[in-house]
């Protein structure tokens, strides 16, 4: 019959904003890509080390163009980035980019995998990398990806050979792909890992290249002529986008990161190198001399007669159709040998006959979580958009295997719905499982091999409905969902999620004692179901005092918190400590805080963290209060200054004058604000006249891109940056009052910093300015730009690369001490009032 090619992007809006975790409905245009993907017997592994590093593009074109099973292998989750959204760091932004992660793929057709690999932060050399990952275990992790995903070509996106010449983690993802190749094969190799999978060679190994790795233009040119060329500018009527379009809007899924872009169009090359394996046949196909036919298993041949024939004669208005030679070659499948491609194949499958026979099945609960061995009562939709004769002969919830027999004819287009009480049989959390255990700087601890490598926490509320379709047995899965509607956004999907009965949260997540006077400190309770009761207690280190010794609640409503209010008294001299939550219900013991991330780009998260903060007793001195913040990208600084006792005040950039800055004793101008905040740049005037007239301007790092900083003199960022926390530093101006007043900073205040110095370093300054500290890396120049300070007028403006927004937050003496001594410049004849002891 003549093809009919659907043009649609319903598909792509869907998953590309809230509504992508809606479950996806197929076009019959959809179906069709569905059964070419079907008929495609190859894998391509893409590995690099962040999200983000992945090559859009080449996974884009490989799983849609070439049909290919197509994965990406992100070394680590992106933990040590910035975030451009929102307050989340560390390990809740790297929940973030895992979701971010699966959304790109759910745009470009791949699949997502990871290694246990903690982004500690940038890293300038793959020995340093390699040393914090724990080499053995992250090869150990790349081994287990290829063996389980049998990739017939993998791909790197980074160049192995030249260490110390880019981020360590990116060198280091090559350098492990390129030493995993020869050893997945190898059965002597992390034997453990065959208890649970076999060994696997793949067929070559590429590494996606560019002009960029090259000196020049010219050399790139002249090298090029031995490359595997790839135009992935391609277009796909059936989608009505080119690859390259495709690839963009998967890209933009990283939003922490500043990755929203235009799509592009039209011819694009990419370059592969072949590094190792089996030579090619066709220098311009990868899978080249690798049967990726039916042929290629024992048992295909017929299913492949079966499929072809399909994919040929495809009949875009009816694919329901189809449905009987789809069926014969799901049993045929099910007869398979082969484990790997029976698997593959089976989900495939499934997925184009639920799609072809319009069926639509639903589990909905009543509320979005529950805790442990509770009832949840749920909503079962089913419904026959087709005339193809349906059974539904029981469903199954997986998670008590309880068995509900049903034995209903599905009418065509009659919806059936019927409800079902759930036993959550089960003492696991839904919580991501890379996190469920407490990690180091380089590794997170995952001990169970059948998690190792997958991007979440496999939902343990699914539901089986076994059917009969057109006289075939056929079970269909499907996770619990939360479905409801409000009237201002429409129909919500949300993850159903096992929480816990209680969960505490302690409102700061460092507390800073500036004196010995006691604090009040907040813990909120919330109750996972309804009627709690129970009683909190604060542990402390040694020295401090809590009172009371414990606080009851008591909750009538799930969801509902009931605040306790504690009196933390801290020791005279200089300490710090955990400060922990653990509240008792009973005999059982809980001690996680809930940190809930909705952002309307990736579906609904709930992660459960220690229930705990850092206290802090410090002596520190402060002149001034009243201070103005013009917030940036994502830094929690505001909420870190208010603990030692400054008012701040958050500044709207559009609502800058001349004359309503005067008030403030010193302006902060947040991280990367002149990257984001467009509007900077029209205000700056008012900005440095404040300063000229005595005011104090503090601006925190911005990236060298594309910005202009417009400072009062001159000023040229770099990327020159310190990523070794402990690196030495060297006083360049020790008389300089930012090291003297009102705070002496010492040797000790350098001590305890987390993941860097710095970044983004100025390297060029005119004479107006002092640096204050010179230091660098290992084997590097000393840089000299990481504090700078400049008279300017009756006031002071300083510009620090010092990673003030990573220090603060995880309660870093010096760095208070410091940020406090910025705020203080020019106010040395104010008298400091020494602290009374109480």
């Amino acid at each position: 019959m003549k093809k009919i090619y659907f043009f649609t992007l319903s598909f792509l809006l869907i998953s590309i904003s809230s509504l992508a975790q809606k479950p996806q409905k197929l076009a019959s245009n959809q179906i069709y890509e569905k059964v070419q993907k079907l008929n495609f017997l190859g894998t391509a592994l893409y590995i690099a080390a962040h999200p983000d590093d992945e090559n859009t593009r080449l996974i884009a074109y490989l799983a849609n163009n070439t049909k290919a099973r197509t994965g990406y292998l992100s070394l680590t989750r992106g933990d040590g980035g910035q975030n451009l959204i929102g307050p989340e760091i560390r390990e809740l932004l790297g929940v973030i980019r895992t979701q971010e992660l699966l959304a790109a793929r759910r745009v470009d057709g791949g699949e997502q995998m990871f290694t246990r690999a903690n982004d500690f932060g940038y890293s300038k050399h793959p020995d340093e990398t390699l040393k914090i990952w724990d080499k053995q275990k992250v090869l150990s992790d790349v081994v287990w990806a290829i063996r389980t995903f049998k990739p017939d070509v993998i791909i790197n996106r980074f160049n192995h050979r030249t260490p110390g010449s880019t981020h360590g983690h990116h060198t280091s993802s090559a350098m492990l792909s390129v030493e995993a190749f020869d050893k997945v094969g190898d059965s002597t190799q992390f034997k453990s890992q065959l208890a649970f999978t076999k060994t696997w060679q793949p067929k070559r190994l590429f590494f996606n290249t560019s002009s960029w790795f090259f000196r020049d233009r010219a050399q790139f040119l002249e090298a090029s002529k031995n490359f595997t060329k790839l135009d992935v500018g391609v277009y796909y009527p059936l989608k009505g986008l080119s690859n390259n379009e495709l690839a963009s809007i998967a890209s933009s899924q990283h939003l922490c990161q500043g990755f929203g872009r235009l799509s592009t169009r039209g011819s694009q090359d990419e370059y592969l190198e072949f590094l190792k394996g089996d030579a090619l046949k066709d220098k311009n196909d990868i899978f080249s001399g690798i049967n990726t036919t039916w042929n290629r298993i024992e048992g295909g041949g017929k299913i492949g007669d079966i499929l072809y024939d399909v994919e040929e004669n495809f009949d875009f208005v009816n694919p329901s159709k189809h449905l009987p030679q789809l069926l014969d070659a799901y049993q045929l499948i099910n007869e398979l040998d082969d484990d790997y491609w029976k698997a593959i194949k089976k989900k495939q499958i499934l997925e184009i006959i639920e799609a072809c026979s319009g069926l639509y099945l639903e589990v909905s609960a009543e509320s979005s979580f529950a805790i442990p061995n509770s009832k949840i009562n749920v909503n079962i939709e089913v419904l026959n958009r087709n005339v193809t004769p349906v059974k539904l002969i029981s469903i199954t919830s997986k998670i008590n295997n309880k068995k509900v027999f049903k034995g209903l004819d599905l009418e065509p287009n009659k919806r059936v719905n019927f409800k079902e009480s759930i036993q959550l049989e089960t003492n696991q959390f839904s919580d991501p499982y890379w996190l469920k255990e407490e990690w180091s700087l380089g590794m997170y601890k995952v001990d169970n091999q059948k998690l190792i490598g997958k991007p979440e926490t496999e939902k343990q509320t699914k539901v089986d409905f076994d059917l009969i379709i057109n006289n075939v047995p056929v079970t269909i899965t499907k996770n619990m969902v939360r479905r409801y509607a409000e009237r201002d956004k429409g129909e919500i999907y949300e993850p159903f999620e096992i929480l816990p009965k209680v969960t505490t949260r302690l409102k700061n997540k460092v507390l800073i004692f500036s004196d010995s006077v006691a604090k009040k400190v907040e813990v909120q309770v919330r109750a996972g179901a309804n009627y709690i009761n129970g009683e909190v207690r604060l542990k402390a280190p040694k020295g401090w005092q809590v009172s009371p010794e414990f606080i009851p609640f008591n909750i009538a409503q799930r969801k509902d918190i009931q605040k306790v209010i504690f009196t933390v008294t801290p020791p005279k001299n200089e300490s710090e400590g955990t400060l922990e939550v653990v509240a008792s219900v009973g005999a059982k013991q809980y001690t996680k805080e809930l940190v809930e991330i909705n952002y309307n780009h990736i579906p609904k998260q709930s992660v459960l963290l220690k229930s705990k903060a850092k206290i802090v007793r410090l002596n520190i001195q402060k002149i001034g209060n009243y201070i103005g913040y013009i917030k940036g990208a994502g830094d929690v600084v505001p909420e870190s200054l208010r603990q030692i006792g400054y008012t701040v005040v958050a500044i709207n950039p559009s609502e800058i004058n001349e004359s309503n800055l005067k008030k403030y004793d010193a302006i902060v101008v947040g991280i990367r604000a002149y990257n984001v905040v467009k509007e900077l740049k029209f205000k700056q005037k008012f900005l440095l006249d404040y300063v000229k007239e005595g005011g104090n301007m503090i601006v925190q790092y911005n990236t060298n891109r594309n910005v202009d900083i417009q400072a009062p003199y001159t000023l040229k960022l770099s990327r020159d940056r310190v990523t070794d926390e402990n690196a030495e530093i060297t006083v360049l101006d020790p008389d300089n009052s930012l090291l003297n007043f009102p705070n002496k900073i010492t040797e000790t205040d350098y001590k305890g910093w987390v993941q860097e110095r710095g970044l983004y370093f100025p390297n060029i300054w005119s004479e107006q300015y002092t640096p204050v500290f010179a230091m660098n890396d290992k084997g590097e120049t000393p840089k000299m730009g990481s504090l700078l300070i400049a008279k300017y007028g009756k006031g002071n403006y300083i510009y620090t690369g010092l990673s003030f927004f990573r220090e603060l937050p995880a309660g870093v003496s010096g760095a208070y001490k410091l940020f406090a001594n910025m705020l203080s410049v020019g106010k040395e004849k104010i008298e400091v009032k020494p602290e009374i002891n109480k």
